[in-house]
């Protein structure tokens, strides 16, 4: 197989070099609030322009990996998700810290995304061909509908309350509404000039989980005047090793769950995650558990986001149709190589396309290695912090992160706006995540909606 016959190129100096910086690069950038995969997949694309196509292409897809991972960091530590992508694995990830199990939740995370980054890439090794036949059956209608399945799905896991978690989520895709309609061009729910372009979500994922986080963190300092949120528990990496393995239907789900929603054309890791997430608590016998810090919550969530990212790329390298965000992105970085999706990329650009994907597979190595790596020390260091000082760090990453997308002081309103408005519905039992996946999938909904009364 020619996958074998171009491994080689990816263990030479040049591009194992790429792979390592790459890939601690991307767990840093995931890890940072607000900058999702998406958008560190873009900042880092002028850097290929004086690289040849197989090394720029490897840069990418290596921070691709490393990211989706990444943004688990913070979600779990701080409950502010790195990514949309992530937002399942916060719902066990930051109860476990709370608990004092921070670096057992990062070990389950890293080993996690490991197994199902690992069977996620060769899924797209040697499966290519069949599964680019099935993205094509995904039209309008069936995207829309997946759209409006996940925001009933995390309404129903990721709040206390069902009615409530569907309230959360309908809330999320109306304020998706807000702006310029992209089908009609009408102003819609346009109160101020501040949201003529719309609700950013990323302005809406860093204000609806970190400002909440904030006003915890200020009760939690003047209640305990001293010491840090919460306490810390050691735990070693050959039992968290051992237990991930063990926990076989958890990383099957996730897996799976992963691979499926990654071939859908724009579906994206924030699905596979949820989709993941609730079969595992219906599979369970204990759902109860879930949202209280159960590690299977983590594993499914982690591995099925992970394994997302081989399959997204099938119908992106076939036929041109992105399965993700990222892989939109990943297109342009194709594009500007000069390499044009289809079999010529098989063929007449096998090197490329095989050391491409061969540098995926060793980056999951890479990014488990320096994952777990990270894990004892960001716990330790993210815990012991005070609480008044985390709460003037996340505050201060809140805002570079949010303005930083669009150099909009708007932005940073809109984020503080439902930053305050999260808080108080918290405490009325109202959940930040199904309004975040209501925000992200409602223009999904809308799109294929319209696209498809067009074509009926």
């Amino acid at each position: 197989m020619e996958f074998f016959q171009f491994f080689g190129d990816v263990l030479t100096l040049e591009i194992m070099v790429v792979l390592v910086l790459a890939t601690g690069a991307g767990l840093v950038l995931g890890a940072m609030p607000g900058l999702s995969p998406t958008m560190a997949v873009a900042l880092l694309i002028p850097f290929t322009f004086h690289m040849d196509s197989a090394t720029g292409l490897v840069l990418l897809g290596a921070v691709y990996t490393a990211t989706v991972a990444g943004g688990a960091i913070s979600g779990i530590l701080v409950n502010i998700p790195g990514a949309p992508a992530n937002i399942a694995t916060v719902l066990d990830g930051h109860p476990m810290a709370r608990q004092g199990r921070a670096s057992e939740a990062l070990h389950y995370c890293f080993i996690s995304s490991f197994i199902g980054g690992v069977i996620g890439v060769l899924v797209l090794i040697f499966f290519t061909p069949p599964l680019a036949e099935l993205a094509l059956a995904f039209g309008p209608a069936e995207l829309f509908w997946i759209a409006i399945v996940g925001v009933t799905v995390i309404g129903s896991v990721g709040s206390k309350s069902v009615v409530k978690g569907l309230l959360s989520g309908a809330a999320g895709l109306w304020i998706s509404t807000i702006g310029i309609s992209p089908i009609f061009g009408e102003a819609r729910f346009v109160f101020t000039d501040h949201v003529t372009g719309g609700v950013h979500v990323v302005a809406a994922l860093i204000g609806l989980f970190a400002i909440p986080q904030v006003f915890q963190l200020m009760v939690t300092a003047r209640e305990k005047n001293t010491g840090s949120l919460y306490s810390l528990e050691s735990h070693r990496l050959f039992d968290s090793i051992r237990y991930n393995l063990r926990r076989i239907k958890a990383l099957v789900v996730g897996t799976v769950s992963g691979i499926v929603v990654g071939i859908i054309p724009g579906a994206g890791g924030q699905i596979a995650g949820l989709v993941a997430y609730d079969q595992v608590r219906k599979f369970s016998g204990e759902p109860d558990r879930f949202g209280k810090g159960e590690p299977d919550g983590v594993i499914a969530a982690e591995s099925a986001n992970n394994a997302m990212v081989g399959p997204s790329l099938v119908p992106l390298l076939t036929l041109g149709v992105p399965g993700s965000p990222t892989a939109a992105v990943l297109l342009g970085g194709l594009l500007i190589n000069g390499l044009f999706p289809g079999p010529d990329l098989f063929t007449v650009h096998a090197q490329v396309t095989w050391t491409f994907i061969g540098a995926l597979l060793v980056a999951q190595g890479l990014m488990v290695v320096m994952g777990l790596g990270l894990s004892r020390t960001s716990s330790h260091w993210v815990m012991r912090v005070p609480s008044h000082y985390m709460a003037a760090a996340v505050t201060v990453l809140a805002v570079i992160g949010t303005y930083s997308i669009q150099n909009s002081y708007s932005d940073v309103l809109v984020m503080a706006v439902l930053g305050a408005v999260m808080y108080v519905g918290s405490r009325y039992g109202f959940s930040a995540a199904p309004m975040v996946l209501g925000i992200i999938l409602g223009p999904i909904a809308e799109d294929n909606f319209q696209m498809g009364k067009m074509i009926a």
